[in-house]
């Protein structure tokens, strides 16, 4: 009976392992390994006033053959007492590595809760002949997620909060196709949200609780903000977010990532327990917030995934797929 007992017992770790295998290969990333460039920073802040101080967390979209980012700087005086104002930045590359930027920023915080803390952190898609563009604007007390359009990536219209009635919004990453005649949205920081809309201006909740949330103990257990645009998959909705956990060295920022179903965007399929990106090099370690990647821009590019990320909130980096 003992015998009979271990045997069974052995059988069913066997399959439970296979399963778990299954799980993991099912619900994998679509590149196996990200290697950082040598180059890397790929940019760093410059002698112009608007971006002399940090430049970091970039979105990344390919048009006509070149990956353009848009990024966050920060210039050194900041308005008023402000230290460090933040705006948008655009730049080209025919390599994905290295990059021609533009002289004057695209984007610039005009509206009263846009200052002094300015326009932050993009994320871009283009949906027809639309570039859509999710940013957070800081008055300095709050965090706004805001939604700006263009047809060109120079000019953008403004369309303002998109979420006015709550306290605290950042980082809206919009699905790239409708799903049962709508466009979906996930947001948040401390925690993801999921918003629906039916022309991609007007946002609503799909539901009040965190659709992704914080996890005890874990990488993700301070922060869980979304990264680039989401990815459509036969899995299922590829979500790349940033996680951030408090530890004895102080806040460290590392990068997960989550499926959900393409049929319902509620449903959460998979959710990884370790990350995949974390910081490594001394640029990532020691910077304006230390011991941060923050990956906002992933790109198929010539064959390959380029992905973009903040150093240490002070310069870009990029890891590309092997």
């Amino acid at each position: 009976m003992k015998y009979l007992t271990l045997v069974l017992s052995l059988i069913i770790f066997i399959s439970c392992s296979k399963s778990s295998q299954k799980t993991d290969v099912q619900f994998s990333l679509p590149f196996k390994e990200m290697k950082r460039v040598s180059d890397n920073p790929i940019l760093s802040p410059s002698n112009l006033a608007w971006e002399s101080k940090d430049l970091f967390n970039p979105t990344s979209i390919e048009v006509d053959g070149k990956i353009a980012i848009l990024y966050r700087a920060e210039d050194s005086t900041g308005i008023g007492i402000w230290n460090g104002t933040s705006r948008i930045g655009l730049a080209w590359s025919e390599d994905g590595i290295h990059f021609k930027r533009e002289e004057k920023p695209v984007l610039e915080p005009s509206e009263p809760y846009e200052l002094p803390g300015g326009c932050e952190d993009p994320r871009v898609l283009k949906i027809e002949d639309t570039f859509y563009l999710t940013y957070t604007a800081y008055d300095g007390k709050t965090a706004r997620l805001c939604l700006a359009s263009s047809t060109d990536l120079y000019n953008w219209i403004k369309h303002g909060p998109l979420f006015p009635d709550l306290e605290w919004t950042k980082a809206g990453v919009i699905v790239p196709e409708k799903i049962n005649g709508k466009y979906y949205m996930y947001f948040g920081e401390h925690g993801v949200w999921l918003a629906s809309s039916l022309d991609l201006l007007n946002w609503e909740l799909v539901q009040e609780d965190h659709i992704l949330p914080k996890r005890q103990n874990m990488f993700d257990s301070n922060i869980t903000e979304c990264g680039p645009t989401p990815i459509m998959t036969d899995q299922g909705i590829l979500i790349i977010y940033n996680g951030a956990e408090k530890t004895d060295q102080g806040r460290i920022y590392r990068t997960g990532y989550a499926y959900f179903s393409k049929q319902d965007p509620q449903k959460l399929l998979y959710r990884c327990s370790e990350p995949f990106f974390y910081p490594m090099e001394l640029s990532e370690k020691t910077g304006q917030v230390a011991n941060v990647v923050f990956v906002e821009g992933l790109t198929f590019f010539k064959g390959k995934w380029f992905m973009y990320y903040g150093m240490a909130d002070s310069h870009i980096g990029v890891a590309v797929s092997q």
